[in-house]
């Protein structure tokens, strides 16, 4: 028995540099995700850029990510996940560090801003592909836990690009954003170092992996990706349009509606991923998810149908726990009936959450819009995104349990 405790302690040590720095990517993401919005007025004042072509620069980073998940379904492998891993966090400083140079340097500022946000969305898209299965692949016990306490980084990371952005230009001024850029290019880079050195093992065999086609042709596999899509839409729908919320319901400022909305909504999915990653082998995932569904509707109802704004918010910061399981949880429930996936397979499924995430806010903001600028009217439409995710899980679950 001593023996054994000693053999999981060993292992847990020898794998701590590869969670190290597979948490570090995934704070580098959330950077990635989160700095430049909090600069498109600024840009739109410095550089003249119209706030028109100021929204095409989210469409680029999500669009930039979507063609990284499906190129690493198919050539990851080959490559190795070391140099990919590698690579990912170079490209994120590089596009960061580019940031602060690039709109100065180039003709058309907003060339400079868009080549950038290019180069640190490649970065971004592949350790949101390649952080899971990395993971996956290290010998742990209570992987759904371990990959929920992952995902968790992604939260604690937005909420310290907001929290940490906004004192440093209160401190030293927003005309200091630049130098910021370049503090946050030192993360990617010293993970640089980490993924060098770090164990990283193989998720399958050397041609074992499911193909994409493969994939798509099993039911189960289906199912996560509508789940996925599901996720990333509820997730995102609500994320974003958090601060306008605030801002409109409560007539709050523009740092305080960020502080309040998304800032909070990032700390809820943070706690719900953390609670998950801590007590997550004493659980039910497939019930922990359902629960979590069922909440993330009630969040939405209360955004869209309450009179009273302060519990639409309260509903829209408790949407972020209910939503903080279904990404990491689509992904363990996955990697448990379908072993032989993959890399292609949590490609397409951050693929799947990603189409999600681009088009959940999308449809909230047009329902929105033909409402009148009614924005409640638009949280009532992204109802649909909870109901059809529970529905999903409730199929995977009838699933499993046949195939079992």
């Amino acid at each position: 028995m001593i023996r054994k405790e000693g053999e999981k302690v060993k292992m847990k040590n020898k794998y701590r540099k590869t969670l190290l720095a597979c948490y570090l990517g995934f704070i580098t993401q959330a950077i990635a995700a989160n700095f430049a919005p909090l600069l498109f007025l600024k840009f739109h004042g410095d550089y003249g850029v119209p706030l028109g072509k100021i929204a095409l620069i989210s469409g680029a980073f999500f669009l930039t990510q979507l063609v990284v998940d499906l190129l690493c379904a198919r050539f990851a492998d080959r490559i190795g996940y070391r140099k990919c891993a590698v690579a990912a966090e170079l490209s994120s400083s590089a596009g960061l560090i580019g940031m602060a140079f690039l709109p100065d340097l180039l003709p058309d500022p907003f060339l400079g801003i868009l080549l950038s946000v290019i180069i640190y969305a490649v970065g971004s898209g592949l350790i949101e592909v390649l952080g899971s299965p990395i993971v996956e692949a290290c010998p742990f016990e209570h992987k759904e836990a371990v990959m929920s306490l992952l995902h968790s980084f992604y939260c604690w990371g937005s909420v310290g690009v907001i929290l940490l952005s906004t004192l440093f230009f209160a401190a030293f001024g927003i005309d200091s954003w630049k130098v910021l850029a370049c503090i946050w290019a030192l993360i990617p880079l010293y993970n640089v170092y980490n993924f060098v050195v770090c164990p990283i093992e193989p998720l399958t065999e050397d041609g074992q992996g499911m193909t994409p086609g493969s994939l798509m042709r099993t039911p189960m596999f289906l199912l996560a990706v509508l789940l996925m899509v599901c996720a990333g839409a509820s997730e995102l729908s609500m994320a974003q349009w958090a601060s306008a919320y605030a801002e409109s319901a409560l007539g709050l400022s523009k740092a305080a509606g960020d502080l309040a909305g998304p800032c909070m909504f990032a700390v809820t999915m943070g706690v719900s991923r953390a609670i998950y990653g801590k007590y997550g082998h004493r659980l039910n995932l497939t019930k922990f998810m359902l629960g979590s569904g069922v909440l993330c509707f009630a969040c939405y109802l209360a955004a869209s149908l309450s009179g009273q704004p302060a519990i639409g918010l309260i509903g829209c910061i408790l949407c972020g726990f209910s939503v903080g399981i279904m990404w990491p949880g689509t992904i363990s429930i996955c990697s448990g009936h379908i072993p032989a996936g993959g890399t292609a397979m949590f490609a397409l499924l951050a693929m799947a959450g990603d189409l999600g995430g681009a088009f959940g806010p999308s449809l909230v903001g047009n329902i929105t819009q033909q409402a009148g600028n009614n924005l409640q009217a638009g949280m009532l439409a992204g109802c649909a995104f909870p109901l059809v995710l529970v529905a999903a899980l409730l199929g995977m679950k009838a699933m499993g349990r046949k195939n079992t």
